[in-house]
């Protein structure tokens, strides 16, 4: 009952707000923080940028809290991944999008035929598309494209930001190619806590397993990590990874088992998946998260 009061005074919300920007910005809401980084960068100055989640958040597990929906009930436009990344929020997105506002899912956005399938998610695919740079970069051309639609005044400034950041984005590509071809093919299996990486073993060439599956809402069991420990010491594996929005429980368990079966493997750092490092450090931007996970992955593989 305290649920649909809940959704039902979104409404209501939605409804009767004045929608006026503030201080002639618009006021934006995202909900992660790869999404919050990327508009920052295409509106610039000219938007204010609320992000729902933070370093370390779980998307598959986080619940809107009131301040989040005051967040959004003041929001001239709100993006997020879609694809049922936010299990918890797609209820309350979807009871928006029959008021007066719609939030963009940019994950809807892409051509579902290139999409990898996924009986995890209720859109049938797995929605962890930042990993696929070209999907970054067709992120970007859209909320350029909203941007200018809701400010026409700087529409100019969102083409030239746009134009920006995917140059940058065309160098991280280079780069990260560059470093992934340090490493030896049949040395490219990344093991982590959960299938988030899926688009990048894709991208890249890389055999990518996850102890909890694509989402972080099921739990690894005991037959999960005995499986996946026999998988490590048959290809003689030699680092395994951590996940900064995930426990590492996990991971040391597998680790544990290893051990116990006479082998070894450590692990080889702590990867972004779901969300970005602390603001304010390289690892807190799309370009600095990837290129850092690319050196770690790499680094401890060769």
């Amino acid at each position: 009952m305290k649920k649909i009061i809940f959704l039902v005074l979104i409404i209501v919300s939605f409804s009767c707000k004045n929608e006026t920007p503030t201080n002639g910005k618009l006021n934006i809401v995202t909900t992660t923080t790869m999404i919050t980084d990327l508009v920052k960068n295409i509106g610039g100055d000219y938007v204010n940028v609320q992000g729902l989640m933070g370093s370390g958040v779980d998307p598959h597990l986080f619940k809107a809290s009131e301040g989040d929906v005051t967040k959004l009930v003041n929001a001239n436009v709100i993006f997020y991944n879609g694809l049922h990344l936010e299990g918890k929020l797609v209820e309350v997105f979807e009871k928006m999008g029959t008021a007066t506002k719609t939030p963009i899912a940019l994950g809807e956005t892409l051509d579902k035929n290139t999409l990898i399938g996924s009986d995890y998610f209720a859109s049938n695919y797995d929605p962890h598309v930042w990993f696929d740079i070209n999907y970054f970069k067709q992120f970007s051309k859209k909320v350029a494209e909203v941007l200018s639609e809701k400010d026409p005044t700087n529409a100019e400034a969102y083409s030239k930001n746009l134009a920006a950041y995917l140059e940058k984005l065309t160098a991280l590509e280079n780069n990260v190619v560059g470093i992934v071809n340090e490493l030896p093919r049949d040395q490219r299996i990344l093991v982590t806590a959960h299938d988030a990486f899926n688009y990048f073993g894709k991208a890249y060439d890389f055999e990518v397993v996850g102890l909890q599956g694509l989402s972080t809402a099921t739990e690894a069991g005991v037959q999960d990590v005995q499986k996946l420990s026999a998988f490590i010491i048959e290809k003689q594996i030699k680092a395994i990874f951590v996940e900064s929005s995930v426990p590492k429980r996990t991971i040391e368990a597998l680790q544990a088992a290893v051990k116990s079966k006479g082998h070894e493997v450590t692990i080889g750092g702590t990867l972004y998946s779901d969300a970005l490092g602390n603001a304010g450090t390289v690892e807190g931007t799309y370009i600095g998260m990837f290129e850092y996970n690319v050196n770690t992955i790499v680094n401890a593989l060769k």
